[in-house]
């Protein structure tokens, strides 16, 4: 059966369709990023970082400013420590606090910076400490539950 030259540009436009589609999964997923500068990289302590995932979006005033690049445990002080890889372009004042916050209702989490007031700026390797864990939402409802009770009890 001899072949015409349809199905060589059938086969190759079907074979770039999936291509694309792979991609768009990828980048949809965050398990793909294509920045290809190379920023510094800087260290934060939290006491719960809740579902926050590698490669979750590091912004400042809603802009993206940098990726988790990894999530490891302090054994020595019992905290998670994560590790940032923050985009050259943007400089954050040594005393800049970072909290973890999520977006939407039962969204993704990420983590915010707010910046300081310090003359220096962060550089790579630096530690960042004044940081806010992730609001757990069963951690507010038992809360909850229980000042609802030690005041239906006084009643």
């Amino acid at each position: 059966m001899p072949r015409s030259k349809n199905d060589f540009w059938v086969g190759l436009f079907v074979l770039i369709g999936a291509a694309a589609l792979v991609f768009l999964a990828l980048q949809s997923a965050n398990l793909l990023s294509l920045n290809l500068q190379r920023g510094y990289r800087i260290t934060a302590q939290f006491d719960n970082i809740g579902g926050l995932k590698p490669k979750a979006a590091v912004r400042s005033a809603g802009v993206l400013v940098g990726r988790v690049a990894s999530i490891g445990f302090d054994d020595q002080r019992f905290q998670a420590r994560v590790v940032l890889d923050m985009d050259t372009r943007y400089q954050f004042p040594k005393d800049s606090s970072m909290k973890i916050l999520t977006s939407g209702l039962l969204g993704e989490q990420y983590i915010g910076i707010e910046a300081g007031a310090s003359e220096q700026n962060l550089a790579a390797g630096d530690n960042v400490t004044a940081t806010q864990g992730a609001v757990v939402l069963e951690n507010l409802i038992g809360q909850f539950l229980y000042n609802s009770a030690a005041d239906g009890g006084k009643k």
